[in-house]
Protein backbone atom coordinates (compact mmCIF):
# COMPACT_ATOMS: atom_id res chain seq x y z
CA UNK A 1 0.00 0.00 0.00
CA UNK A 2 1.40 3.07 -0.92
CA UNK A 3 2.01 5.99 1.47
CA UNK A 4 -0.04 9.07 1.18
CA UNK A 5 1.20 12.14 -0.31
CA UNK A 6 1.65 15.27 0.96
CA UNK A 7 -0.34 18.04 0.03
CA UNK A 8 0.64 21.68 -0.73
CA UNK A 9 -0.44 25.21 -0.27
CA UNK A 10 0.25 27.99 -2.91
CA UNK A 11 0.17 31.01 -2.22
CA UNK A 12 0.49 34.65 -4.30
CA UNK A 13 0.80 38.08 -3.45
CA UNK A 14 0.80 41.26 -6.00
CA UNK A 15 2.48 44.21 -5.29
CA UNK A 16 3.39 47.06 -7.10
CA UNK A 17 6.95 45.76 -8.44
CA UNK A 18 7.24 42.32 -7.58
CA UNK A 19 4.23 39.39 -7.72
CA UNK A 20 5.84 36.70 -5.47
CA UNK A 21 4.34 32.77 -5.45
CA UNK A 22 5.47 30.27 -2.02
CA UNK A 23 4.52 26.61 -2.35
CA UNK A 24 4.36 25.23 1.61
CA UNK A 25 3.90 21.39 2.50
CA UNK A 26 1.04 20.16 4.78
CA UNK A 27 3.76 20.95 7.88
CA UNK A 28 3.79 24.34 6.65
CA UNK A 29 7.37 24.69 5.12
CA UNK A 30 8.48 26.55 2.11
CA UNK A 31 8.77 23.83 -0.31
CA UNK A 32 9.46 26.50 -3.19
CA UNK A 33 9.47 30.49 -3.97
CA UNK A 34 9.84 32.54 -6.55
CA UNK A 35 10.10 36.83 -6.88
CA UNK A 36 9.18 38.04 -10.57
CA UNK A 37 8.16 41.69 -11.85
CA UNK A 38 4.76 42.76 -11.68
CA UNK A 39 3.40 43.27 -15.03
CA UNK A 40 1.00 46.13 -16.45
CA UNK A 41 -1.74 43.75 -17.06
CA UNK A 42 -1.35 42.18 -13.34
CA UNK A 43 -2.70 38.66 -14.42
CA UNK A 44 0.70 38.24 -16.39
CA UNK A 45 2.32 38.22 -13.45
CA UNK A 46 0.36 36.27 -11.38
CA UNK A 47 0.35 33.39 -13.94
CA UNK A 48 4.31 33.59 -14.94
CA UNK A 49 4.50 33.80 -10.51
CA UNK A 50 2.19 30.34 -10.34
CA UNK A 51 4.22 28.59 -13.73
CA UNK A 52 7.30 29.75 -12.09
CA UNK A 53 6.52 28.13 -8.77
CA UNK A 54 5.31 24.85 -9.79
CA UNK A 55 8.25 24.41 -12.47
CA UNK A 56 11.44 24.89 -9.42
CA UNK A 57 8.82 22.41 -7.00
CA UNK A 58 8.04 19.88 -9.85
CA UNK A 59 5.38 19.03 -7.79
CA UNK A 60 2.30 17.10 -9.01
CA UNK A 61 -0.32 19.85 -9.79
CA UNK A 62 -3.26 17.65 -8.30
CA UNK A 63 -1.55 17.82 -4.79
CA UNK A 64 -2.17 21.43 -4.49
CA UNK A 65 -4.84 21.69 -2.47
CA UNK A 66 -5.59 24.98 -1.42
CA UNK A 67 -4.55 28.25 -2.80
CA UNK A 68 -4.32 31.70 -1.52
CA UNK A 69 -4.16 35.42 -3.44
CA UNK A 70 -3.28 38.76 -1.75
CA UNK A 71 -3.89 41.37 -4.57
CA UNK A 72 -4.24 45.31 -4.42
CA UNK A 73 -6.77 45.29 -7.12
CA UNK A 74 -9.45 47.12 -5.12
CA UNK A 75 -6.54 49.93 -3.85
CA UNK A 76 -5.65 50.37 -7.32
CA UNK A 77 -8.86 50.87 -8.92
CA UNK A 78 -9.95 53.14 -5.94
CA UNK A 79 -6.96 55.47 -6.23
CA UNK A 80 -6.46 55.21 -9.85
CA UNK A 81 -10.46 56.10 -10.60
CA UNK A 82 -10.47 52.70 -12.99
CA UNK A 83 -12.73 50.17 -13.63
CA UNK A 84 -15.48 50.83 -11.02
CA UNK A 85 -18.97 50.33 -11.10
CA UNK A 86 -21.98 52.95 -11.27
CA UNK A 87 -24.13 52.28 -8.74
CA UNK A 88 -27.49 53.36 -6.81
CA UNK A 89 -26.83 55.19 -3.32
CA UNK A 90 -29.81 55.02 -1.03
CA UNK A 91 -29.41 56.49 2.42
CA UNK A 92 -32.13 55.63 5.08
CA UNK A 93 -31.86 58.91 7.46
CA UNK A 94 -34.22 61.91 6.96
CA UNK A 95 -34.92 63.74 8.10
CA UNK A 96 -32.47 63.68 10.63
CA UNK A 97 -29.37 63.16 8.04
CA UNK A 98 -30.64 65.95 5.48
CA UNK A 99 -28.23 68.45 6.17
CA UNK A 100 -24.86 66.31 4.68
CA UNK A 101 -25.61 64.77 1.13
CA UNK A 102 -23.98 61.49 0.50
CA UNK A 103 -20.34 61.43 -0.96
CA UNK A 104 -20.00 64.92 -0.02
CA UNK A 105 -16.23 65.58 0.79
CA UNK A 106 -15.56 63.25 -2.36
CA UNK A 107 -13.55 64.55 -5.17
CA UNK A 108 -15.70 65.16 -8.47
CA UNK A 109 -14.24 62.35 -10.17
CA UNK A 110 -14.76 59.75 -8.19
CA UNK A 111 -18.57 61.19 -6.90
CA UNK A 112 -19.52 59.96 -10.77
CA UNK A 113 -19.97 56.27 -9.88
CA UNK A 114 -23.27 57.36 -8.21
CA UNK A 115 -25.78 57.01 -10.96
CA UNK A 116 -28.56 57.76 -8.79
CA UNK A 117 -28.75 59.13 -5.06
CA UNK A 118 -31.94 59.18 -2.84
CA UNK A 119 -32.15 59.74 1.29
CA UNK A 120 -35.58 58.12 2.74
CA UNK A 121 -37.27 58.21 5.76
CA UNK A 122 -36.51 55.62 8.03
CA UNK A 123 -33.66 54.63 10.66
CA UNK A 124 -33.00 54.21 14.29
CA UNK A 125 -31.77 56.85 17.40
CA UNK A 126 -28.47 55.96 18.97
CA UNK A 127 -30.88 54.08 21.85
CA UNK A 128 -32.73 51.73 19.47
CA UNK A 129 -35.63 53.97 19.35
CA UNK A 130 -37.21 54.19 15.69
CA UNK A 131 -36.45 57.77 14.08
CA UNK A 132 -38.76 57.62 11.42
CA UNK A 133 -40.83 54.96 10.30
CA UNK A 134 -39.05 53.32 6.93
CA UNK A 135 -40.43 54.38 3.56
CA UNK A 136 -40.94 51.44 1.35
CA UNK A 137 -42.93 53.19 -0.90
CA UNK A 138 -39.42 55.44 -1.35
CA UNK A 139 -37.68 52.63 -1.41
CA UNK A 140 -39.60 51.13 -4.00
CA UNK A 141 -39.04 53.86 -6.57
CA UNK A 142 -35.52 54.53 -6.01
CA UNK A 143 -34.90 50.81 -7.11
CA UNK A 144 -37.14 50.76 -9.61
CA UNK A 145 -35.39 53.93 -11.39
CA UNK A 146 -32.01 52.09 -10.85
CA UNK A 147 -32.93 49.12 -12.87
CA UNK A 148 -34.22 51.57 -15.61
CA UNK A 149 -30.70 52.95 -15.25
CA UNK A 150 -29.26 49.44 -15.83
CA UNK A 151 -27.30 49.51 -12.37
CA UNK A 152 -26.27 46.28 -11.31
CA UNK A 153 -24.98 47.56 -7.66
CA UNK A 154 -26.29 49.79 -5.08
CA UNK A 155 -25.71 50.48 -1.57
CA UNK A 156 -27.63 50.44 1.04
CA UNK A 157 -27.20 52.59 4.55
CA UNK A 158 -29.07 53.43 7.32
CA UNK A 159 -28.74 55.63 10.62
CA UNK A 160 -27.53 53.84 13.14
CA UNK A 161 -27.83 50.68 11.79
CA UNK A 162 -24.92 48.98 13.68
CA UNK A 163 -27.56 49.34 16.62
CA UNK A 164 -30.58 47.82 14.55
CA UNK A 165 -30.64 47.07 10.67
CA UNK A 166 -33.76 46.38 10.33
CA UNK A 167 -34.42 49.32 7.59
CA UNK A 168 -31.93 48.18 5.76
CA UNK A 169 -32.08 44.85 5.61
CA UNK A 170 -36.46 45.50 4.33
CA UNK A 171 -34.73 48.06 1.71
CA UNK A 172 -32.38 45.11 0.97
CA UNK A 173 -35.24 42.63 0.21
CA UNK A 174 -37.20 45.29 -1.83
CA UNK A 175 -34.19 46.02 -3.85
CA UNK A 176 -34.13 42.21 -5.13
CA UNK A 177 -37.84 41.81 -5.41
CA UNK A 178 -37.27 44.94 -7.56
CA UNK A 179 -33.81 44.55 -9.62
CA UNK A 180 -33.88 40.23 -9.24
CA UNK A 181 -31.68 38.39 -7.07
CA UNK A 182 -28.26 39.23 -9.22
CA UNK A 183 -28.50 43.00 -8.20
CA UNK A 184 -25.45 43.25 -5.89
CA UNK A 185 -26.13 44.75 -2.61
CA UNK A 186 -23.93 46.38 -0.15
CA UNK A 187 -25.27 46.81 3.26
CA UNK A 188 -23.57 49.39 5.75
CA UNK A 189 -24.49 47.05 8.91
CA UNK A 190 -22.14 44.65 7.74
CA UNK A 191 -18.86 46.72 6.71
CA UNK A 192 -18.55 49.87 8.73
CA UNK A 193 -18.86 51.02 12.45
CA UNK A 194 -20.31 53.49 14.41
CA UNK A 195 -20.18 56.70 12.57
CA UNK A 196 -22.82 57.24 9.47
CA UNK A 197 -20.61 58.94 7.07
CA UNK A 198 -17.93 57.10 6.92
CA UNK A 199 -19.66 53.61 7.39
CA UNK A 200 -21.62 54.84 4.68
CA UNK A 201 -18.34 55.99 2.32
CA UNK A 202 -17.14 52.26 2.87
CA UNK A 203 -20.39 51.00 1.81
CA UNK A 204 -20.11 53.21 -1.27
CA UNK A 205 -16.85 52.15 -2.35
CA UNK A 206 -17.70 48.23 -1.77
CA UNK A 207 -20.33 48.83 -3.98
CA UNK A 208 -18.40 50.17 -6.47
CA UNK A 209 -15.83 47.37 -6.76
CA UNK A 210 -18.26 45.03 -7.39
CA UNK A 211 -17.16 44.41 -11.24
CA UNK A 212 -13.31 44.74 -10.19
CA UNK A 213 -14.23 41.48 -6.69
CA UNK A 214 -15.06 39.32 -9.79
CA UNK A 215 -12.30 40.06 -12.12
CA UNK A 216 -9.56 39.19 -9.85
CA UNK A 217 -11.30 36.27 -8.29
CA UNK A 218 -12.17 34.84 -12.00
CA UNK A 219 -9.01 35.73 -12.89
CA UNK A 220 -7.07 33.94 -10.61
CA UNK A 221 -9.05 30.68 -10.89
CA UNK A 222 -8.47 30.92 -14.54
CA UNK A 223 -5.10 31.36 -13.70
CA UNK A 224 -4.74 28.05 -11.43
CA UNK A 225 -6.30 25.80 -13.99
CA UNK A 226 -4.26 27.34 -16.91
CA UNK A 227 -1.58 26.23 -14.77
CA UNK A 228 -3.60 22.60 -14.22
CA UNK A 229 -4.46 23.54 -10.70
CA UNK A 230 -7.75 22.42 -11.18
CA UNK A 231 -8.73 21.13 -7.60
CA UNK A 232 -7.62 23.75 -5.65
CA UNK A 233 -10.00 25.70 -2.55
CA UNK A 234 -9.26 28.71 -3.63
CA UNK A 235 -8.86 31.59 -0.61
CA UNK A 236 -8.13 35.61 -0.68
CA UNK A 237 -6.59 37.67 1.82
CA UNK A 238 -8.57 39.99 4.05
CA UNK A 239 -6.67 42.84 5.82
CA UNK A 240 -6.84 41.67 9.22
CA UNK A 241 -4.60 38.47 8.23
CA UNK A 242 -6.63 36.24 7.77
CA UNK A 243 -8.53 34.81 4.63
CA UNK A 244 -11.69 34.22 3.21
CA UNK A 245 -13.69 32.35 0.86
CA UNK A 246 -14.23 33.64 -2.93
CA UNK A 247 -17.96 34.31 -2.08
CA UNK A 248 -17.22 36.25 0.64
CA UNK A 249 -14.64 38.05 -1.52
CA UNK A 250 -16.92 39.04 -4.19
CA UNK A 251 -19.31 40.12 -1.18
CA UNK A 252 -16.96 42.24 0.51
CA UNK A 253 -14.12 43.32 -1.98
CA UNK A 254 -13.06 46.19 0.25
CA UNK A 255 -11.85 44.33 2.68
CA UNK A 256 -8.80 42.98 0.63
CA UNK A 257 -7.38 46.77 0.61
CA UNK A 258 -4.42 46.72 3.08
CA UNK A 259 -4.03 43.10 2.43
CA UNK A 260 -0.46 43.18 1.24
CA UNK A 261 0.75 44.51 4.82
CA UNK A 262 -1.23 41.97 6.92
CA UNK A 263 0.34 39.40 4.47
CA UNK A 264 3.86 40.17 5.59
CA UNK A 265 2.84 40.83 8.76
CA UNK A 266 1.60 37.47 9.20
CA UNK A 267 4.39 36.17 6.87
CA UNK A 268 6.73 37.87 9.10
CA UNK A 269 5.39 36.58 12.86
CA UNK A 270 5.01 32.92 11.26
CA UNK A 271 8.78 32.95 10.20
CA UNK A 272 10.38 34.75 12.88
CA UNK A 273 8.08 32.77 15.51
CA UNK A 274 7.44 35.80 17.56
CA UNK A 275 3.98 37.13 18.12
CA UNK A 276 4.73 41.19 18.73
CA UNK A 277 7.03 43.13 17.44
CA UNK A 278 7.49 45.86 15.21
CA UNK A 279 7.29 44.43 10.94
CA UNK A 280 8.90 46.43 8.46
CA UNK A 281 8.67 45.08 5.31
CA UNK A 282 10.57 47.24 2.49
CA UNK A 283 9.22 46.44 -1.01
CA UNK A 284 10.45 47.87 -4.60
CA UNK A 285 8.66 51.26 -4.17
CA UNK A 286 7.12 51.25 -0.45
CA UNK A 287 8.08 50.76 2.76
CA UNK A 288 5.35 49.35 5.63
CA UNK A 289 5.23 49.42 9.13
CA UNK A 290 3.12 47.61 10.93
CA UNK A 291 2.58 46.42 14.60
CA UNK A 292 2.60 42.54 15.17
CA UNK A 293 -0.05 42.21 18.53
CA UNK A 294 -0.35 38.49 19.54
CA UNK A 295 0.14 37.15 15.89
CA UNK A 296 -2.28 39.53 14.28
CA UNK A 297 -1.52 42.76 12.71
CA UNK A 298 -2.96 45.52 15.05
CA UNK A 299 -6.31 47.18 14.49
CA UNK A 300 -5.98 50.91 13.32
CA UNK A 301 -8.55 52.97 15.93
CA UNK A 302 -8.85 55.86 13.82
CA UNK A 303 -10.77 56.69 10.50
CA UNK A 304 -8.62 55.77 7.53
CA UNK A 305 -8.76 57.74 4.05
CA UNK A 306 -8.56 55.30 0.87
CA UNK A 307 -8.26 57.27 -2.73
CA UNK A 308 -9.24 60.35 -0.70
CA UNK A 309 -12.31 58.72 1.21
CA UNK A 310 -12.58 58.67 4.96
CA UNK A 311 -13.87 55.39 5.69
CA UNK A 312 -13.73 53.63 9.42
CA UNK A 313 -14.34 49.56 8.47
CA UNK A 314 -11.41 47.43 10.04
CA UNK A 315 -8.05 48.45 8.47
CA UNK A 316 -4.68 47.07 9.65
CA UNK A 317 -2.80 50.03 11.63
CA UNK A 318 0.33 50.50 9.48
CA UNK A 319 2.64 53.33 7.68
CA UNK A 320 3.59 53.91 4.40
CA UNK A 321 6.23 55.48 3.49
CA UNK A 322 8.02 55.77 -0.18
CA UNK A 323 11.00 53.96 -0.04
CA UNK A 324 12.15 50.77 -1.51
CA UNK A 325 14.84 49.03 -3.67
CA UNK A 326 13.41 51.01 -6.82
CA UNK A 327 13.55 54.38 -5.17
CA UNK A 328 15.22 56.96 -7.30
CA UNK A 329 18.35 58.58 -5.74
CA UNK A 330 19.52 62.43 -6.48
CA UNK A 331 21.97 64.83 -5.63
CA UNK A 332 21.67 68.56 -5.53
CA UNK A 333 23.87 70.65 -3.81
CA UNK A 334 25.31 67.89 -1.48
CA UNK A 335 21.56 66.83 -0.76
CA UNK A 336 21.02 63.53 -1.48
CA UNK A 337 17.50 62.54 -1.66
CA UNK A 338 15.89 59.56 -1.70
CA UNK A 339 12.24 58.72 -3.52
CA UNK A 340 9.56 59.19 -2.73
CA UNK A 341 9.44 57.89 -7.06
CA UNK A 342 10.50 55.02 -8.05
CA UNK A 343 11.49 52.56 -11.01
CA UNK A 344 8.94 50.07 -9.57
CA UNK A 345 8.42 46.78 -11.53
CA UNK A 346 11.13 48.03 -14.01
CA UNK A 347 14.07 47.49 -11.84
CA UNK A 348 15.98 44.73 -13.45
CA UNK A 349 15.37 47.61 -16.21
CA UNK A 350 16.66 50.92 -14.95
CA UNK A 351 18.88 50.45 -12.01
CA UNK A 352 22.41 50.96 -12.95
CA UNK A 353 23.46 46.50 -11.26
CA UNK A 354 21.10 45.35 -14.14
CA UNK A 355 22.68 47.83 -16.93
CA UNK A 356 20.43 50.34 -16.52
CA UNK A 357 21.23 54.25 -16.21
CA UNK A 358 18.65 55.18 -13.00
CA UNK A 359 20.86 55.43 -9.33
CA UNK A 360 18.55 53.69 -7.16
CA UNK A 361 18.45 52.82 -3.31
CA UNK A 362 19.34 49.39 -4.52
CA UNK A 363 22.64 49.93 -6.31
CA UNK A 364 23.23 51.69 -2.83
CA UNK A 365 23.58 48.69 -0.95
CA UNK A 366 25.54 46.82 -3.86
CA UNK A 367 27.85 49.96 -3.36
CA UNK A 368 28.03 49.65 0.08
CA UNK A 369 28.25 45.57 0.74
CA UNK A 370 24.75 45.55 1.62
CA UNK A 371 23.65 43.10 -1.05
CA UNK A 372 25.05 41.13 -3.96
CA UNK A 373 22.53 41.28 -6.74
CA UNK A 374 23.26 42.06 -10.68
CA UNK A 375 26.26 43.14 -11.59
CA UNK A 376 28.35 45.03 -8.32
CA UNK A 377 31.04 46.06 -10.99
CA UNK A 378 28.71 48.10 -12.08
CA UNK A 379 28.15 49.76 -8.85
CA UNK A 380 31.88 49.94 -8.50
CA UNK A 381 31.91 53.55 -10.05
CA UNK A 382 29.18 55.39 -7.75
CA UNK A 383 31.17 58.32 -5.41
CA UNK A 384 31.10 56.61 -1.75
CA UNK A 385 30.59 59.84 -0.05
CA UNK A 386 27.51 59.86 -2.28
CA UNK A 387 26.19 56.23 -1.38
CA UNK A 388 27.05 57.03 2.82
CA UNK A 389 24.75 59.91 2.79
CA UNK A 390 22.07 58.23 0.96
CA UNK A 391 22.07 55.23 3.13
CA UNK A 392 22.51 57.88 5.96
CA UNK A 393 19.09 59.23 4.62
CA UNK A 394 17.18 55.67 3.96
CA UNK A 395 18.56 54.73 7.80
CA UNK A 396 16.84 58.09 9.07
CA UNK A 397 13.51 57.24 7.20
CA UNK A 398 13.24 53.99 8.48
CA UNK A 399 14.05 54.95 12.00
CA UNK A 400 12.02 57.83 12.10
CA UNK A 401 9.03 55.96 11.35
CA UNK A 402 9.81 53.05 13.50
CA UNK A 403 9.86 55.78 16.73
CA UNK A 404 6.13 56.34 15.52
CA UNK A 405 5.06 53.22 15.53
CA UNK A 406 5.91 52.23 18.95
CA UNK A 407 4.06 53.19 22.33
CA UNK A 408 7.09 53.64 24.48
CA UNK A 409 10.35 55.36 24.20
CA UNK A 410 11.59 51.36 24.70
CA UNK A 411 13.55 49.55 22.19
CA UNK A 412 11.31 46.92 20.49
CA UNK A 413 11.95 43.39 18.64
CA UNK A 414 11.50 44.64 14.82
CA UNK A 415 11.07 41.80 12.11
CA UNK A 416 12.90 43.48 8.45
CA UNK A 417 10.69 41.47 5.50
CA UNK A 418 10.35 42.28 2.06
CA UNK A 419 12.95 41.87 -1.08
CA UNK A 420 13.87 45.52 0.05
CA UNK A 421 15.33 44.67 3.56
CA UNK A 422 18.80 44.66 1.85
CA UNK A 423 18.99 47.85 2.21
CA UNK A 424 19.39 48.27 5.89
CA UNK A 425 22.13 47.38 8.15
CA UNK A 426 21.83 44.85 10.88
CA UNK A 427 21.09 47.32 13.72
CA UNK A 428 19.20 50.56 13.53
CA UNK A 429 18.01 52.66 16.36
CA UNK A 430 15.15 51.72 18.17
CA UNK A 431 15.28 48.17 17.57
CA UNK A 432 16.10 45.71 20.34
CA UNK A 433 17.03 43.07 18.20
CA UNK A 434 16.26 43.17 14.25
CA UNK A 435 15.85 39.79 12.68
CA UNK A 436 15.73 39.29 8.96
CA UNK A 437 14.50 35.54 9.02
CA UNK A 438 14.96 32.84 5.78
CA UNK A 439 12.91 33.43 3.23
CA UNK A 440 12.63 37.17 4.17
CA UNK A 441 11.48 38.20 0.49
CA UNK A 442 8.67 36.43 0.35
CA UNK A 443 7.25 36.90 3.68
CA UNK A 444 4.39 38.49 2.03
CA UNK A 445 3.08 35.35 -0.14
CA UNK A 446 3.86 32.89 2.84
CA UNK A 447 1.55 35.19 4.90
CA UNK A 448 -0.94 34.06 2.46
CA UNK A 449 -0.12 30.40 2.43
CA UNK A 450 -0.23 30.38 6.13
CA UNK A 451 -3.29 31.99 6.87
CA UNK A 452 -5.87 31.23 9.15
CA UNK A 453 -9.55 31.77 8.89
CA UNK A 454 -11.75 33.87 11.66
CA UNK A 455 -14.54 35.23 12.89
CA UNK A 456 -15.68 38.61 14.37
CA UNK A 457 -19.04 39.54 16.31
CA UNK A 458 -19.21 43.25 17.08
CA UNK A 459 -22.44 44.50 19.05
CA UNK A 460 -23.42 47.56 21.18
CA UNK A 461 -24.37 45.53 24.46
CA UNK A 462 -26.24 47.19 27.63
CA UNK A 463 -24.32 45.41 30.91
CA UNK A 464 -27.31 46.68 32.61
CA UNK A 465 -29.14 44.05 30.85
CA UNK A 466 -26.89 41.50 29.95
CA UNK A 467 -24.01 40.70 33.17
CA UNK A 468 -20.83 41.76 31.46
CA UNK A 469 -19.22 37.56 31.74
CA UNK A 470 -22.28 36.58 30.12
CA UNK A 471 -21.94 39.18 27.59
CA UNK A 472 -18.48 38.35 26.46
CA UNK A 473 -19.03 34.49 27.01
CA UNK A 474 -21.75 34.51 24.75
CA UNK A 475 -19.91 36.99 21.90
CA UNK A 476 -17.04 34.64 22.24
CA UNK A 477 -19.31 31.80 21.03
CA UNK A 478 -21.01 33.51 17.94
CA UNK A 479 -17.37 34.80 16.95
CA UNK A 480 -16.15 30.82 17.37
CA UNK A 481 -19.26 29.63 15.25
CA UNK A 482 -18.55 32.64 12.08
CA UNK A 483 -15.56 31.30 12.04
CA UNK A 484 -16.45 27.69 11.76
CA UNK A 485 -19.03 29.05 9.25
CA UNK A 486 -15.80 30.44 7.26
CA UNK A 487 -14.36 27.56 7.06
CA UNK A 488 -11.94 26.79 10.14
CA UNK A 489 -11.44 23.30 12.05
CA UNK A 490 -13.77 24.08 15.21
CA UNK A 491 -10.89 22.17 17.29
CA UNK A 492 -8.30 24.49 16.35
CA UNK A 493 -10.35 27.67 16.59
CA UNK A 494 -9.02 30.45 19.53
CA UNK A 495 -9.93 33.72 20.45
CA UNK A 496 -7.13 36.33 19.40
CA UNK A 497 -8.65 39.64 20.41
CA UNK A 498 -11.79 40.47 23.02
CA UNK A 499 -12.56 44.45 23.33
CA UNK A 500 -15.52 46.11 24.79
CA UNK A 501 -15.31 49.88 24.85
CA UNK A 502 -17.62 51.93 26.94
CA UNK A 503 -19.80 54.20 25.38
CA UNK A 504 -20.38 57.47 26.87
CA UNK A 505 -23.20 59.15 25.04
CA UNK A 506 -25.65 55.93 25.71
CA UNK A 507 -27.97 55.56 28.46
CA UNK A 508 -26.46 53.14 30.88
CA UNK A 509 -23.92 50.55 30.69
CA UNK A 510 -23.67 50.23 27.46
CA UNK A 511 -20.48 49.25 25.63
CA UNK A 512 -19.34 48.02 22.35
CA UNK A 513 -18.22 44.44 22.45
CA UNK A 514 -16.13 43.11 19.45
CA UNK A 515 -14.60 39.59 19.56
CA UNK A 516 -12.54 38.06 17.03
CA UNK A 517 -11.90 34.01 16.65
CA UNK A 518 -9.12 32.02 14.16
CA UNK A 519 -8.45 28.64 13.52
CA UNK A 520 -6.82 26.27 10.45
CA UNK A 521 -8.39 25.89 7.81
CA UNK A 522 -10.34 22.52 7.35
Amino acid sequence: MSAKQSTYRLGVDVGGTNTDAVLVDENLHVAAEVKLPTTADVYGGILAAIRGVLDSSGIDRKLIAKAMLGTTQCTNAIVERKRLSKIGVLRIGAPATLGIIPMVDWADDLREIAAAVEIIRGGFEYDGKELAVFDEAAARSFFEDCKRRGIQSVAISQVFSVIREEHEERAAAICREVMGDGVYVSLSSKIGSMGLIERENATILNAALYDVAHSFTEGFVNSLRDQGVSSAEVYFSQNDGTLMSMELARKYPILTIACGPTNSIRGASYLSRLSNAVVIDIGGTTTDFGILQNGFPRESSVAVTIGGVRTNFRMPDVISIGLGGGSIIREKNGEVTVGPDSVGYRLTEKALVFGGGTLTATDIAVRLGLARVGDPAKAAGIDLGLAEKALARIVEMVEDHLDSMKTSGEAVDVVLVGGGSILLPDHIAGAKKLYKPDHFAVANAIGSAISKVSGAYEKLISYDETPREKALETAKAEAIELAVQAGAMRDTVEIVDVEDVPLQYHAGNTCRVKVKAAGELG
